[in-house]
Order: structure tokens, then sequence, then C-alpha cells
């Protein structure tokens, strides 16, 4: 095989419990309770309840719960499919920055722990052990293997992660590891257009498709299926065709645990908005709106060129494109006073009396931000009136891994992500979030899935 497939799977066949310290586990529990609730919170979104009609269709040996599917489980792909779905809809689940740029949601392989962990009755320790091998996984290539300005999509980092996830649970061998990663990723390189101008339901659930084939490329190579052994570095391999060459660092034991360095959102929208929001929300008691002639944003090239360089942004017509949008975000955050789930009805997203405030704002990017980051995340928020000029600067938003949220915090989080449940949905929630938060004590991490099962939803994906 070749070099960048064996470095993959030698360290995920050499991550042990052994590797977790107390730490580590304690960040594994806050990723699984922030992610939950982001769960529980899109249980009744369109692309879920489309997730779990799909689900319901599905069965298998190799079976895990749908969240909100109050059947018996479908297959484990499906089940990540449909969880995947639910954590990224509402946009409000961990990001993380690599030292060397190159970003995504890690949390978008929580559910694969959970399915595959449910499969394989794994403990609570042994799931927390594959949610810090795929965050370590996913997040290393994201910084390293340039993909965004090519015109590929970040579910290629998502799958490989998830199959290595995936083969870690199953007690995959060296030699099947590898084969899982190629057949992870040959088959399965995605378009970026899923994330640029119009967004489309497809934002919230590519990488969703992309852990769901990692899963089932962990599961071929188990049965014996072989992938091409020079996946990266061959002919007409990743290397030559997709990403260029790059230098993987995969150490035995991190120094730092990606896990410890992520990002947890304060706001249901693009991390790149986070500090932004956090300066709207400021400056909202010291200016009136009717008095404002322009506004203006200054930001580094990504946040820019994600967020606010598409004319599609000025006119967003669906809530993926409006939590994507810095003129919807903040001229709704200065209006409403904040952003919150409520910010993204189809009524609030049409709103036409927030066009003339956004029509004045404009975004640049500043080369100085763009040379900061990824260390900073800085914004200059600039707004002039009839009495003179209001500027505000930000780098590190709430929930920034250097202003992190408290565990009270994310309780507080979660709390608002499930209040839309009856009581009797509260209490499984409660339930769930009490055994997350000491998975020490947790010996069958399906006893916890199995149970989520009965939380509301609006019927439509249940089994007839």
């Amino acid at each position: 095989m070749d070099r960048v497939t064996d470095m993959i799977a030698s360290f995920t066949d050499s991550m042990g419990a052994d590797a977790l310290g107390h730490g580590i586990l304690h960040e594994a529990e806050r990723r699984l309770v922030d992610s939950l609730g982001c769960m529980i919170g899109a249980v009744s979104a369109a692309p879920a309840v489309i997730a779990r009609a799909l689900a319901a269709e599905e069965r298998g040996d190799f079976a895990a719960s749908v969240l909100g599917l109050p059947r018996a489980a479908s297959t484990a792909q499906a089940a990540v499919f449909a969880n995947t779905v639910m954590v990224r809809y509402l946009d409000f689940n961990d990001t993380y920055f690599g030292p060397r740029g190159g970003g995504g949601h890690p949390s978008d392989l929580i559910p694969t722990a959970l399915a595959v962990g449910e499969a394989t009755g794994a403990s609570g320790t042994e799931t927390a052990l594959l949610i810090a091998l795929g965050y370590e996984l996913m997040s290393r290539l994201q910084s390293t293997v340039k993909l965004r300005e090519r015109g590929w999509d970040q579910g290629f980092y998502t799958g490989l992660a998830a199959a290595m996830m995936s083969g870690k649970a199953l007690g995959l061998s060296h030699d099947q590891l590898a084969n899982a990663a190629a057949l992870a990723i040959v088959p399965h390189v995605p378009l970026r257009v899923t994330r640029a101008a119009e967004l489309s339901m497809w934002k919230g659930c590519a990488t969703a498709d992309a852990a769901r084939n990692g899963v089932w490329a962990a599961r071929l190579a188990r049965r014996g299926m072989t992938g091409p052994r020079d996946a990266f570095e061959g002919e007409d391999g990743v290397f030559a065709r997709v990403s260029g060459p790059f230098e993987l660092e995969l150490p035995s034991r991190p120094d730092h645990w990606v896990i410890s360095q992520v990002h947890t959102k304060y706001r249901p929208a693009e991390y790149n908005s986070q500090a932004l929001l956090d300066l709207a929300v400021e400056v909202r008691e010291d200016v009136d709106l009717a008095d404002v002639s322009s506004i203006e944003v200054q930001t580094y090239w990504l946040a820019y060129s994600e967020i606010g360089s598409e004319p599609a942004k000025w006119d967003p017509q669906t809530r993926e494109t409006a939590d994507h949008s810095i003129p919807f975000l903040l001229a709704r955050a200065l209006v409403d006073g904040d952003i919150t789930s409520a910010s993204f009805t189809p009524e609030r997203i049409a709103d036409p009396a927030l066009r003339p405030l956004m029509a004045k704002i404009t975004v640049t990017e500043n080369r100085d931000y763009s040379d900061r980051f990824p260390g900073e995340l800085m914004v200059r928020l600039t707004m002039r009136t009839s009495t003179g000029t209001i500027e505000r600067e930000a780098s590190y938003p709430r929930g920034h891994a250097r202003n992190p949220l408290t565990d009270q915090e994310i309780d507080h989080k979660f709390n608002d992500l499930v209040s839309g449940q009856p009581a009797s949905g509260r209490a499984i929630a409660d339930r769930a979030r009490s055994a997350l938060w000491d998975l020490a004590s947790v010996a069958d991490i399906g006893a916890v899935t199995r149970e989520l099962r009965e939380l509301a939803s609006d019927g439509r994906g249940e089994a007839s």
C-alpha cells in the first residue's frame, strides 16, 4: 500500500483506550452533549424527515437506532446518515480550524461513533475513543489536504475518518483498515458546489452521506473487499487528480488532541460569522438603525469568500443560504437583538423589510486579517450614522477554544434545543444527557441510543 494509506491505517490500529486521559474523555462528553442537543433540535426538519423515512425502509443485522424513529433499529449506515443530518441541519455543531487553515465540523462524526458503538456493543469509554480518533483524523486531514480551492468538498475527510472509526469498532486488521480507507475515498470525492451560491438542503446532508459511505467501506473491508493499494500516491490517485502532494503528520500519541481544540457554536450560524454576531449584539443598543447610512464588515479571506462575497447572500431564499450569509445574519441580529433558531423561519428569511438594511452592508477582505487567520478570527464592524461612526473589532467569539463555553453553558444550549419536545421527550433527553456526562460509567452505549428512538418527531419518518 502507499505511504499515506499505511500511515492512516497504522494510526488507527495503534489507538487504544490507554490514549484517553481524563481530559480527553471529558472533551468527548462535551462533544456528545452538544451534538445530541443539535440532533434533537433538528428532529422535525425537512431533511431529517426524509432521512428517517429512508431509514425506516432498511433492515439488517448490523443495526443502530435513529433518533425519533420509534421502531426496531435500521441499518447502521442509514442511522448514521439520518442522525448526522440532524446534527448538521441547524448549523449549530462544532467547528475546527487547523494551524495551517482548513476547517470543518468534526462533530459530523458523532453519529458514526454512536451507531457503530451501538452495533458492536461498545462501552462509553470505547465510544469516546472512536470520537477522539475521528476528530483527530478528520481535522489533521483538513489542515493538510487542501481541497476547497480545488473545488472539492469536506466530505472527503469525513468519509475517510468515519471508515477508520468504523473499522476500529469492528476490530479490523491493519490491512483491512487500509482497504477501508481506499474504499471510502476512491468512489467518493464530492464537489464543493454543495456550499456555493444559493444553497440547497444538501449543504446539511453532504457530510452525512460521506459518513454513511465510510461505515459501508469498513463493512466491505471486513468481508474481504479490497480497494486500490495506491489510492493516494498512485497514478490517477488523490495526489495526481484531487489534492496535489502533501505531508500528513499523524504522531502515535498526539501532544495536543484536536478534540480539546474545537470551537463550540454559541449561535446557529456559519462559524465565520460568530465574532461578527457577538459585535452586532454588543452594538445593537447603541445605534438607531433608521439612522444608519452604511455598514462595513472587514474580515479574513475565508469568511469573505464563504459567506460574504456571492450575490445570493444578499437575497437568501433558503435556510441553508441564510445561515451562510453575512448580510442576512448581521441585519437579522441588528433588528432582533440576536440570532437564534427562530431567526430562520421562512417569513424571517424572506422578510422584505430586512432587505433595505442588508443593502447597506458591504463585506471586504482585510489582508492583515487574512494573514492572521487561523490563529485569530478577526472582524471589524463599522456603522456610519448622521451623528458619527461606531467601530468595533473582535477576534475570538464566544465558544472559541480560547474563549470556551463552560459545561453549564453547553447544558443551557442543550436545554434550549430540546425545549420544543413534549415533557416525555425532555425527560428522555435529560436521561441521555446525564449518561453522556458520565461516559466512564456507561457499559453499553446502545442503552443510551435505543431510548432516543422515542423522542417526538412529526411522525412522517416512522415506519408504516
